[in-house]
């Protein structure tokens, strides 16, 4: 069922009745996006966070040069949203889309604000989220200025274990900050090692 993944998703950050559940999805809509479907695009405002419930999705953006830039991939258990235009209601400068026929559920802004009202909660629930989310940014951060190409891969590897055989080594590479050519010759050379 599309709310048995969000169902354990919060239960494992709060203690959510049944009948709290209940009222939850209620508030969410189930939406199916097919392999390189968009979800948002650049210049549009983000007016959902997405909680994906199988699939793969990318949020990137676009440089002067057209190279794309990763921010994140989201698999299942995941959220994905441009959170600055979701809060602020701009204009995005992110694409999300969808690298394999997946699924979320989406909650719209004034529906997560009534969703806090109804079930509070839900907004101790949202802030821990906005916290890990926080948290793993300034790792991100940090690990691009200061870690090696291997040491990023092999975080990477360690966030998204299912994604080396998914995903294209070119947007792997574009997530790490490397080229392509890179990323081949970290990986052959921990290969050896092993």
């Amino acid at each position: 069922m599309t709310y048995d993944i969000l169902h354990t998703h919060l239960s494992k950050r709060i203690n959510i009745t049944k009948e709290e559940f209940e009222i939850c999805t209620r508030f969410f809509v189930p939406k199916k996006l097919k392999k390189r479907q968009f979800l948002l695009q650049e210049g549009d405002a983000c007016r959902h966070l997405a909680f994906v419930t199988g699939g793969c999705l990318r949020e990137y953006s676009v440089d002067h040069k057209g190279d794309e830039h990763i921010i994140q991939f989201a698999v299942a258990d995941w959220w994905v949203a441009d959170l600055n235009s979701f809060l602020s209601g701009t204009p995005s400068v992110h694409n999300i889309d969808a690298l394999q026929d997946s699924e979320v559920l989406l909650l719209e802004k004034n529906d997560r604000e009534n969703l806090m009202e109804t079930v509070p909660k839900i907004e101790r629930f949202f802030r821990l989220l906005l916290e890990a989310n926080q948290i793993a940014a300034h790792k991100r951060i940090n690990a691009t200025l200061s870690a090696s190409a291997e040491e990023r891969y092999l975080a990477f590897v360690k966030t998204y274990p299912t994604l080396l055989e998914q995903v294209p080594q070119h947007q792997i590479a574009s997530y790490l900050g490397i080229t392509p050519q890179s990323l081949s010759r970290i990986r052959k050379e921990l290969a050896s090692k092993s």
